[in-house]
């Protein structure tokens, strides 16, 4: 018999962890390799057949077989009946469809391929693997091949069956329709560590994988990392980086959240990261590519979000005329606070003069007793100014962008609009 390999961590993911994937590949050449070198299937054929058999559709169970040959000449894999097997020499024996001619060839060394649950099984066999995770919609399939592992003399490892993956209608993603986000392509929007920690998350809860999860999960990660400092060490356990780390998150200093740099690569159409980096270097001195490496990867990753996402859906609405009003206060207002006045400053102005027909909410209270003002408010200032529906706390993205920045922009939208 085979021998199992002793890698550890002893485990295959379905759509294994970002930090397993080059790991994980390797595994499945290596269990390919011992799969087809051992005769392990062959000898316990019958085993096999008696556990798959009263799976399936009667008019299938009549031609199945766990082995599928492949065609010597073009590497396809065969969907044909087996017509004959012969346990001792590991061999079977089809008719190639073409030429009605019949081949015996051994199911190891690559002539071959296993059908995928007895593959699966197979797999957890050959490599010893002690956990693996599925979605709910294989949990018969688990059930299955978890008896023909111990048929083949395995131990079925623990398992975990997490809820399926949506896409933005609400439909189950699936690889032969295409409508799912692969790896490569989270990558290329956000950090490893950010699609972690959306893996990590409700695992028994249905949830929509689309690309406008992906600045949440980023801006969620910084919060965690940032409460981890915080934390005594029983709460620590339950924070999600203490388990995307192993255990030793790191300390990354990120004065910027990703949804205020798409907000200011929306406003400003920056097409290159240096016009981003003079937003920043104003906002906070110091903090350069080079001192904040994180920052400098969030900053590439918001410019390809804004180019492939943002900007094509980029729609400027025109403002009303009670609108126009509120954005001309607005302006003067903003026009009297000192080039250098904070996010607080800021902020204030806004609710000052967003305290008005229409936006005024007598139903909300402030903290300094005064009427509050609906969400409609900054819901305006988004979609009239920046073309967006939403973006971060209106008051800290001027402090970034800049008073006289601010000012322009409104001057632009009253322009579009007269």
């Amino acid at each position: 018999a085979v021998t199992p390999v002793t890698h550890a961590p002893r485990f295959l993911i379905l759509y294994g962890s970002l930090r397993e994937r080059s790991f994980s590949r390797f595994l499945a050449y290596e269990a390919a390799r011992l799969l087809y070198e051992g005769p392990w299937v062959a000898e316990r054929y019958q085993a096999v057949m008696d556990i798959m058999l009263p799976s399936l559709r009667e008019e299938r169970a009549q031609t199945y077989s766990p082995f599928l040959p492949i065609d010597p000449r073009t590497g396809v894999v065969l969907q044909v009946p087996v017509l004959a097997h012969d346990a001792k020499r590991g061999t079977i024996t089809y008719e190639d469809p073409e030429t009605n001619e019949r081949f015996t060839v051994p199911v190891t060394g690559g002539r071959c391929k296993l059908q995928w649950k007895p593959d699966w099984a197979m797999r957890w066999v050959a490599l010893g693997v002690d956990y693996e995770m599925a979605g709910k919609d294989l949990i018969d399939s688990v059930k299955l091949s978890g008896e023909i592992c111990r048929a083949l003399g395995g131990t079925q490892p623990e398992g975990f069956n997490y809820e399926l993956f949506l896409d933005e209608k609400g439909q189950k993603i699936s690889k032969s329709k295409g409508n799912g986000l692969t790896i490569d392509e989270w990558l290329r929007y956000a950090s490893p560590e950010s699609l972690s920690l959306f893996m990590y998350r409700e695992p028994k809860a249905a949830k929509r994988l689309y690309f406008d999860v992906i600045p949440r999960n980023v801006d969620d990660y910084q919060q965690f990392l940032d409460g981890y400092e915080k934390q005594e060490g029983k709460h620590r356990l339950a924070n999600p980086v203490w388990h995307i780390h192993s255990g030793k998150p790191p300390k990354v200093d990120a004065p910027i959240s990703f949804q205020m740099l798409l907000t200011l690569v929306s406003s400003s159409n920056a097409e290159n990261a240096d016009t981003l980096w003079g937003f920043i270097g104003r906002y906070r001195p110091g903090v350069t590519p080079q001192t904040h490496p994180k920052l400098n990867d969030a900053v590439h990753y918001a410019i390809n979000y804004f180019r492939d996402f943002v900007l094509p859906e980029k729609k400027f609405r025109q403002p009303t005329q009670e609108e126009r009003k509120a954005l001309l206060d607005l302006r003067d207002a903003l026009s009297n606070l000192s080039p250098g006045a904070t996010a607080e400053e800021v902020q204030d102005v806004l609710y000052d003069v967003g305290r008005r027909p229409p936006f005024l909410d007598e139903k909300k209270k402030a903290k300094d007793g005064k009427p509050g003002v609906s969400l409609d408010w900054f819901n305006m200032l988004y979609q009239v100014l920046l073309g967006q529906e939403k973006g971060p706390r209106f008051g800290s993205f001027v402090a970034v962008y800049g008073l006289k920045n601010t000012i322009d922009m409104i001057d632009g939208a009253l322009a579009r609009s007269a």
